[in-house]
């Protein structure tokens, strides 16, 4: 067994309140929040629960939001699914159309949705990589990544940093992004992590900062992982342990 064999079978079953159930709803939750999603936490685990939205008395909530916390879900599912194959461009645009899909994102024709670019975008008041120039942009990413032998938890921060930088979508490049992390762990038998709302700030320093001073978003990364480890041992105890000699 392996922690991809184990996630699989949770979700196969269906099972609540184990370790699948808990990175889809942490997963779903963080990496929604970071990009400005207003749901809370207990209302991200009531739409995994229960796929309904009955929230009562609390505070209203922007559809786009809804869909999009729902999609998560779809998105890690197809992660689990479609691990097997080498991580590429037609992987990438697929996470982005599975997020997307369905907000009101996807009625723009300039959006594009699981598609590149089409429009000149920045973060951070920093320029990206031209619509024109993606293409091109990612497949050097992309070949430089798999001729990687043996990749290392380091290639796969660093593969985040560059894709953050090429900003390749008009939107939700955070979350695809961070869903690519976490597939490419998982792929390569390394323990995966969920980047929390609360790091935020040092997430964004380490991306910005990266270039010049690694360890920012390397450390941020690497506590995440420290968190994931502790739900692995408490989860599934003694073949955590063997899985990771955690």
């Amino acid at each position: 067994m392996d922690l991809l064999s184990l996630l699989k079978e949770e979700k196969t079953a269906k099972r609540k309140g184990g370790l699948y159930h808990k990175t889809q709803v942490n997963m779903a939750y963080n990496s929604n929040r970071i990009e400005g999603s207003k749901l809370t936490e207990e209302q991200t685990r009531y739409i995994f629960e229960t796929r309904t939205i009955g929230f009562k008395e609390q505070e209203a909530v922007p559809v786009d939001d809804i869909i999009e916390t729902s999609n998560h879900f779809v998105a890690f599912d197809h992660l689990l699914d479609n691990i097997h194959k080498p991580l590429s461009n037609n992987i990438i645009k697929k996470f982005h159309s599975i997020l997307k899909i369905g907000t009101s994102d996807s009625t723009k024709e300039w959006f594009n949705i699981g598609e590149w670019k089409k429009l000149p975008n920045e973060v951070g008041e920093e320029r990206t990589v031209l619509p024109q120039d993606v293409e091109t942009e990612m497949n050097i990413l992309n070949k430089w990544y798999n001729s990687i032998e043996n990749i290392t938890f380091e290639n796969i921060v660093e593969y985040h940093f560059r894709f953050e930088k090429i900003h390749p979508f008009q939107d939700g490049n955070g979350r695809v992004g961070r869903l690519i992390m976490f597939r490419e762990c998982l792929r390569n038998g390394i323990i995966p992590f969920i980047i929390d709302d609360n790091h935020k700030q040092f997430y964004y320093r380490g991306l910005r900062e990266f270039e010049n001073i690694r360890g920012y978003l390397m450390d941020t990364c690497l506590s995440a992982q420290d968190t994931y480890k502790e739900w692995i041992n408490y989860f599934y105890g003694d073949i955590g342990k063997q899985l990771y000699q955690l």
